[in-house]
């Protein structure tokens, strides 16, 4: 578990302390999705910013969110909530390569406990998840693993013109697809840059990632923030056998911005991005520096259920791979600049929910020899088919180009869709069939390109229930 999930849990103890006692007055709460919900600017040039109408919000583009996955009359807040999953799952190709070049298929059952907080005060917003889990498969035992997932999110105004942000997520799983779902809907579809490159994904293979980001947002008059953000990131793959052709990596980014709030719910802004991103090969250390300076606009409305966003500009990258006898006798270095852009929109109805984007630029490799300049693209939607049944859809395609010298790249694309059916039995008994299909195609990735494709079904059955907090 990371060091920081700790720290904040001991911190979240305190606030709703601080938040009372320091706020006698009431205040509109700080909105559970922040970026999605921003409020419109007043016709008078005063400033109040413990009003709901005078204080902005994160600019969605640089919050580091994706569009939510629930339609508007599924999100909650002020709850805990707990359950447990019971699944059977059916997987084409649990090893990737093997030796006689015939995929393996696996039948596999899973039980994962799942607990939820969500609370909503006049200074303070946090979200807890933690999900852990244990999988058994039916042929392949050496497969059999434990799972952990956690996540937490809180924002707290440390004054009436500045907010903090953190964010933090773990997981520990040897199947990304492998998830209990109900409890955080989250979507696969980015708002902003920069953007997570989870795209070149071993079937079935031990797996340990984690990523932090602490944010500070300051309103310094009416219509005009700054804010600047840093996140720490990693991927390590515990058992290097299982996954020829992918390789640990680390990253480091910076961001810092500039918003203006040019009318209800429209921002624009500037914002300047530094990455640092590392793959280490086993000749050593794959390194990435890049620089960019982004222009964006978002539309993003309370009272609209439409959310718009744009980001582009130039991007500037510095390359170092070690040598690689025999195609690379000598280290080498590559500079390049590359176009950054993206462009996002999103639907929150009543009933239904969708989100479709793309997005341009230099990213982590997510396990590849290095960093890569990523296209990606991705939909999600979600329909309340009737009071107790949704069904939800989401896909995306991502091609990784890598940069550096071409004898080491190891270039290629994946495509991933699912589909989950969800039925509610009673009040608290849920019934789920899902479908997940992936295909990738990558050079020199034996892990991936040995057996490209892979289909998991899976049926599960879930007990939840949930609790006012708060109120």
């Amino acid at each position: 578990m990371p060091k920081l999930i700790p720290v904040i849990l001991i911190v979240l103890g305190a606030l709703p302390v601080w938040s009372q006692t320091d706020s006698p007055e009431p205040q509109a709460p700080v909105p559970a999705m922040v970026g999605l919900n921003n409020s419109s600017a007043p016709a008078e040039q005063t400033y109040n910013p413990d009003t709901s109408e005078d204080r902005m919000v994160t600019p969605p583009s640089v919050s580091g969110q994706t569009y939510p996955l629930a339609a508007s009359s599924e999100e909650r807040s002020n709850y805990i909530q707990a359950g447990v999953f019971f699944s059977a799952a059916y997987t084409d190709n649990v090893l990737g390569s093997t030796p006689n070049g015939i995929p393996v298929s696996d039948q596999s059952y899973s039980i994962s406990p799942v607990i939820a907080i969500n609370e909503t005060m006049p200074r303070l917003y946090y979200r807890v998840t933690y999900a852990p889990g244990f999988t058994f498969y039916q042929h392949t035992t050496a497969l059999n693993e434990a799972d952990h997932n956690a996540s937490i999110q809180f924002e707290y105004r440390l004054t009436p013109h500045m907010s903090i942000n953190v964010m933090d997520g773990f997981q520990k799983s040897s199947n990304v697809f492998n998830q209990p779902s109900g409890i955080a809907l989250g979507g696969v579809v980015p708002i902003g840059s920069p953007s997570t490159n989870a795209s070149a994904i071993a079937p079935i293979a031990d797996r340990l990632s984690n990523s932090g980001t602490v944010a500070v947002n300051y309103q310094y008059a009416l219509n005009d923030m700054v804010g600047a953000s840093g996140t720490l990131s990693n991927l390590h793959y515990p058992d290097a056998t299982q996954v020829p052709g992918l390789f640990d990596s680390s990253g480091q980014s910076g961001l810092a911005f500039y918003a203006h709030r040019a009318g209800k719910g429209q921002y624009i802004g500037v914002t300047y991005q530094y990455q640092r991103l590392l793959s280490y090969l086993n000749q050593g250390e794959a390194e990435t520096r890049s620089h960019a300076a982004l222009f964006f606009y978002t539309f993003a409305a309370r009272s609209s259920r439409l959310s718009f966003s744009i980001f582009g500009g130039p991007q500037y990258a510095f390359t170092v791979q070690p040598p690689i006898p025999p195609q690379l006798p000598v280290a080498s270095e590559t500079r390049s600049w590359n176009p950054a852009a993206g462009a996002s929109v999103g639907w929150q109805g009543t009933l239904t929910s969708f989100a479709v984007g793309y997005s341009h630029e230099v990213s982590s490799g997510g396990g590849l020899v290095g960093a890569v300049e990523l296209d990606n693209a991705a939909v999600s939607a979600r329909r309340k088919i009737t009071r107790t049944m949704n069904a939800s859809i989401t896909g995306q395609y991502a091609q990784n180009n890598v940069l550096g010298n071409s004898a080491v790249q190891t270039d290629g694309h994946s495509l991933s869709g699912s589909v989950l059916l969800q039925q509610q039995i009673g009040q608290h008994l849920q019934l789920e069939l899902d479908y997940t299909r992936l295909r990738q195609s990558y050079r020199n990735v034996p892990v991936l390109s040995s057996h490209p494709e892979m289909n998991r079904a899976a049926l599960s059955i879930s007990y939840q229930w949930s609790r006012p907090i708060g109120r």
